[in-house]
């Protein structure tokens, strides 16, 4: 499966799993709203997921793939597969006691990550509940990222990219049962739990279906493990920098009124669809094909998969940007204004959303300049730059919460990573050369967001619609006039699509 077609599968699985998160998302703002209980249960869904993109995304799966591909490639398939099943041991040994110590120590975990909580509070009491019953599903997602490491090596992007979509109907389900609970946050924490147990039986089933052997094995700290974990030790680093890069929001917000954890979630909902579809293409796909490349030292093949990721990423992510920054009241509104989220959560949502807008393009472009690092098993040079950023972010979120409250933490997120592209832009330069067509690409791709832009803030003012309906009919504008501008500028032909599907 050539790069665009396993982008485009990817992204398109992708897609699916998050408009069943926003119906989801939608039912949680009735039903949850953006208070006390709604804080607490973000706060229990946000712990499992930061040390899953430390242990899971972050690091083992950016370390494991280039050296599993690579036993592929120089050992043999048997000898890969005994790999993975080595390291599936070796990680349920190591998360397991660290799953249960953490749920034991919750209490005193919570006051580290979320100090505006006060004990004896509703925040500080249900966060402690709901985080103990959710955490394990670090564990299971943990195991279930290696497996779709896995399947990711051997072309099959499918399942991996289709198994959130059990998230989302657990979730789902969650809120349907949620009378039978104490609350409903303890029903949304149960539904997180089982989702996890759901998308590992159904990755593990899947392997079998694909006859790819893969069996735990007794944890042995062998040579490959041994260089596994020197691949992952700066990967965890820099998974955990930028995670720290997230959770200082969180932290921050914690500090604020009740509600503005919640606004942070809901904002972040709506920027991860982009991210999320474009992001998670990239990096699932990518990384396979182009660690294939580099251990093959094809160096034309590693350039031209470089090239096309970052316009596929920039062709998405601009527009996507423009648009929810434009219309970031109407999108909030239509989805979330409804039952317990009112239209002063909207307001603050809307403005956080905006804030992180800014930032999006630059998420992606990260997703691809890491990529290419990381296939060439250089973990180190990303840790490093991921550092700066942080550091920066967090003196940043410090000074603006005092003069713009939850925004300020968000726009100081969006701008720290801004600065994370130029720093790799900047040492890149005399490795990652742009061919003037691709420059002038990239500059049309601009120009058309910029016009899809203004369509977008003209719609806004003249339509006079129900907020829902208006959302549609500007959601549909956006993309028509994208369309038409990127058709009509040359940035893309019907010819190019034809091929790129081909390819």
């Amino acid at each position: 499966m050539r790069l665009f077609k396993a982008l485009a599968t990817v992204s398109l699985l992708t897609s699916l799993s998050r408009i069943g998160g926003f119906i989801r998302d939608i039912i949680m703002a009735a039903v949850l709203g953006a208070g006390p209980v709604a804080d607490a249960f973000f706060i229990a869904l946000k712990m499992p997921n930061m040390f899953r993109r430390i242990t899971a995304e972050g690091a083992l799966t950016v370390a494991f793939v280039p050296t599993y591909t690579e036993k592929q490639e120089r050992e043999g398939q048997d000898s890969a597969s005994d790999y993975a099943g080595t390291v599936a041991g070796v990680l349920s040994a190591v998360l397991i006691p660290f799953s249960i110590l953490i749920i034991w120590l919750m209490p005193y975990v919570m006051g580290l990550l979320a100090p505006g909580f006060e004990i004896g509070e509703t925040r500080y009491t249900y966060g402690v509940e709901f985080s103990r019953i959710t955490f394990f599903y670090l564990t299971l997602m943990s195991l279930a990222a290696l497996m779709g490491g896995v399947m990711n090596a051997h072309n099959r992007f499918v399942p991996f990219a289709a198994a959130p979509v059990l998230f989302n109907v657990c979730l789902i389900g969650g809120l349907l049962i949620s009378g039978y609970f104490d609350t409903v946050g303890h029903a949304l924490s149960w539904a997180v739990l089982f989702s996890g147990v759901l998308q590992f039986i159904f990755l593990w089933v899947c392997m079998k279906a694909y006859k790819i052997r893969f069996n735990f094995k007794k944890p042995i700290f062998n040579s490959d493990i041994k260089k596994l974990f020197k691949l992952m030790g700066p990967g965890v680093v820099g998974a955990g920098v930028a995670q720290i890069n997230l959770f200082v929001d969180v932290i921050l917000a914690s500090l604020l009124p009740a509600g503005a954890i919640s606004a942070l979630y809901y904002a972040d909902r709506l920027n991860q669809l982009p991210l999320g579809i474009v992001g998670v293409a990239i990096g699932t796909a990518l990384l396979p094909m182009m660690a294939r490349a580099v251990s093959a030292n094809d160096t034309q093949r590693a350039s031209q998969l470089f090239f096309k990721s970052l316009f596929f990423g920039l062709l998405l992510a601009l527009p996507a940007a423009v648009a929810l920054g434009c219309i970031s009241n109407t999108l909030i509104g239509g989805l979330f204004e409804r039952g317990e989220f009112t239209a002063d959560n909207t307001a603050l949502t809307a403005n956080v959303l905006k804030a992180y807008a800014i930032g999006l393009p630059a998420f992606i472009l990260t997703k691809v300049y890491a990529t290419f690092y990381f296939s060439r098993q250089d973990t180190i040079t990303p840790v490093k730059i991921s550092a700066v950023t942080t550091i920066l972010n967090t003196l940043m979120s410090l000074a603006a919460i005092n003069y713009l409250g939850i925004i300020g933490i968000a726009l100081a997120t969006s701008v720290a990573m801004w600065i994370q592209i130029f720093i790799y832009v900047f040492i890149t330069r005399h490795e990652i050369i742009l061919q003037p067509t691709e420059t002038k690409k990239i500059l049309a791709t601009v120009l058309c967001a910029g016009l899809m832009g203004a369509c977008l803030l003209l719609g806004n003012y003249m339509i006079v619609m129900p907020i829902l309906v208006k959302m549609f009919v500007l959601v549909a504008i956006g993309i028509a006039s994208y369309t038409f501008f990127v058709f009509i500028t040359g940035v893309f032909s019907i010819k190019e699509i034809k091929n790129y599907l081909k390819k």
